[in-house]
């Protein structure tokens, strides 16, 4: 190497396919309850990992991070919805949970992980 810097800029590639409104919107209810089940004692080791990716995306300034790492440490089918949201943002616009209608949904999650917002002010 010569220590100069490609100038080529990135480029799209098809290791990440499209992914539809309808789809991500159907990853996000199918995580949904995993974060929340209807119960504490209900909770799985998956809960929390997946309530760090719905945090850190819905806001994670005040939320907190998701260690990438997570992605390891679910089941496979749990990481994939994670990864059919992660293709859906990096193909649109900044888009949240609330434009499939999950806004109260998150709200609760964001309560139950990480205490009332309102609370904190």
């Amino acid at each position: 190497m010569t220590g100069t810097a490609a100038t080529t800029p990135p480029q799209r590639r098809p290791v990440i396919r499209a992914v539809s409104f309808d789809e991500a919107g159907a990853a996000i209810g199918r995580l949904l309850p995993i974060a929340r089940p209807p119960t504490r004692a209900a909770e799985t080791g998956a809960s929390g990992k997946v309530a760090d990716f719905l945090l850190a995306w819905w806001n994670g300034d005040e939320c907190g991070h998701f260690p990438i790492i997570h992605l390891c440490n679910v089941d496979a089918v749990i990481a994939e919805d994670m990864l059919t949201v992660m293709a859906y943002l990096a193909q649109e616009s900044t888009t949240y949970a609330d434009a499939w209608g999950y806004r109260d949904a998150m709200g609760d999650l964001w309560v139950r992980y990480r205490g009332d917002p309102a609370e904190s002010v």
